[in-house]
């Protein structure tokens, strides 16, 4: 795991996905970035801070203006009201639109707060741990999953390959605290350019000896060679000439 982190890092270099400092501020770009591609999510949260540039002229704003001055890029109703939600909580819970009281939390507690929060599950509240809080937290995106699972570092505890709290737990687990950021951000990097869901460009990645999807891939290759009949292969080879 060490080797691969290294490998990444020197490609990607930790690019950190223009995440934010202030954990409130980070909270809403994770919500500007549910479902939708960087370029969009990024319009989106620029978008957001550009009408409403405090804190409080969100808590004052009507979830339809949201809609309205918002260029979401879809998902407009869910995300306006997960922000109005979202705000009125932490008014509820500290009493002034800031979570610079979580500095003050452990682990655990931190983490519990977070998930108490309308909308904010697992991966959304270790990512506010994370880029925000610089705590030593492992979160598992559907990039982190994929990827892990195609290096056969963890397989899904279910009956699908579905990504699990359990399971989220368990990976975060397995990568060594000091590793975390680093691996964290390049899997993600590494996720978006090459190791797609669909058509990955297997032959351009960094840490392409170290993935089993390819072994297995070269193995069923070889096979299906050593399976085809004498006379196919001659039929093959006559149409690539002709």
């Amino acid at each position: 795991m060490y080797e691969v982190a290294a490998i990444l890092s020197k490609r990607y270099r930790d690019f950190n996905h223009y995440n934010r400092k202030n954990p409130l501020d980070e909270l809403l770009f994770i919500l500007c970035s549910v479902k939708r591609t960087e370029k969009v999510y990024l319009r989106a949260y620029r978008s957001l801070k550009k009408a409403f540039p405090r804190f409080e002229d969100l808590a004052e704003a009507k979830t339809k203006d949201l809609i309205k001055k918002v260029e979401w890029g879809g998902l407009q109703n869910q995300k306006a009201s997960s922000v109005k939600a979202l705000i009125g909580a932490v008014i509820d819970t500290f009493g002034q639109l800031s979570l610079a009281k979580l500095k003050h939390l452990d682990d655990q507690e931190c983490e519990e707060f977070l998930l108490a929060l309308p909308g904010v599950g697992k991966k959304v509240a270790r990512c506010v741990m994370l880029y925000s809080l610089e705590r030593k937290m492992f979160p598992v995106d559907s990039h982190c999953w994929q990827i892990a699972a195609r290096l056969g570092w963890i397989n899904s505890s279910g009956n699908n390959r579905n990504c699990s709290v359990r399971d989220m737990d368990r990976l975060q687990e397995m990568v060594p605290p000091d590793l975390r950021y680093s691996l964290h951000v390049n899997l993600v990097s590494l996720g978006r350019e090459i190791c797609t869901a669909r058509k990955p460009r297997c032959r351009e990645c960094v840490i392409f000896s170290f993935c089993r999807r390819i072994g297995a891939e070269e193995a069923c290759q070889a096979v299906a060679k050593a399976c085809t009949p004498p006379n196919t292969k001659r039929k093959q080879q006559s149409n690539k000439l002709s």
